[in-house]
């Protein structure tokens, strides 16, 4: 449910790139969705201050296109989102901006510096491996992502029925969609839950299960993507399973 861009065939692919420009200040800056007006609002930077801060959208050439959210590592610096939404070549105009709403990011937009995906997306976009993790920094800032918004944990070999909350950023919205729903198994390697309202723009969208009803934040237990990107309908969608290949993925962008 989102764009399908990006292929390499390095075994498990880091590609990286400078900076570019000055980027965006570490206040709320006020991005076009599709026709929508520039809009400003206070500036929101003490950790857990906006509920569910760590999922966000990702943007390229002034427009969002697929869902992604912090997860915690090591850095801080650490956004997981699905694989089949990754741009051609290096991420040259490649931003996350975290708590995205109301056609505002609340912590300015951070830039994809490195893309990291299993051997087997890389090698031939295996469905079952359809998730990648994102490193990302905000020029100017010293700061990670992760101490202003907070982070999901990766939640790996949990099994594949849970009670989750999913969210993400349908084409031209401003503002995301979030369900509850309750997934199950769908094949060998991945898993489904029926939710509608969940449209091309909603890939990467985490699959939150025991959400802190306090900050929004909860343990990532899938990305819509996997079987048909994400399903070919928006009231189901998919994700790989989260086994061993996204613990080595993770492991490898952690290095």
């Amino acid at each position: 449910m989102g764009t399908s861009w990006w292929r390499s065939p390095a075994v498990v692919v880091l590609v990286t790139t400078a900076l570019i420009g000055t980027g965006a200040p570490a206040t709320d800056v006020a991005v076009p969705v599709s026709t929508a007006d520039v809009r400003d609002t206070t500036s929101t930077t003490a950790h857990g201050a906006l509920p569910g801060a760590p999922v966000g959208a990702l943007f390229t050439g002034g427009r969002h296109f697929c869902t992604a959210s912090v997860v915690g590592s090591p850095g801080g610096d650490l956004v997981l989102t699905a694989a089949h939404c990754l741009p051609a070549g290096a991420p040259q105009d490649l931003y996350f901006a975290p708590g995205f709403h109301d056609g505002v990011a609340p912590f300015g937009m951070w830039q994809v510096t490195a893309v990291h995906v299993p051997a087997g997306w890389a090698a031939g976009a295996d469905q079952d491996l359809d998730f990648a993790f994102l490193t990302v920094r905000q020029a100017g800032n010293p700061r990670p992502v992760q101490d202003l918004t907070g982070a999901e944990t990766l939640g790996v070999d949990r099994g594949s029925t849970h009670d989750i909350v999913l969210t993400g950023y349908p084409d031209g919205a401003d503002s995301p969609v979030i369900c509850p729903g309750r997934t199950t198994r769908f094949g060998a390697h991945q898993q489904r839950v029926a939710c509608p309202g969940f449209p091309d723009g909603t890939s990467g969208g985490p699959w939150l299960t025991a959400v802190d009803p306090a900050t929004g934040n909860g343990t990532v237990v899938g990305v819509i993507g996997g079987y048909q990107q994400g399903g070919d309908t928006p009231d189901v969608s998919y994700s790989a399973a989260f086994d061993q290949d996204i613990q080595d993925t993770y492991d490898a962008a952690v290095r």
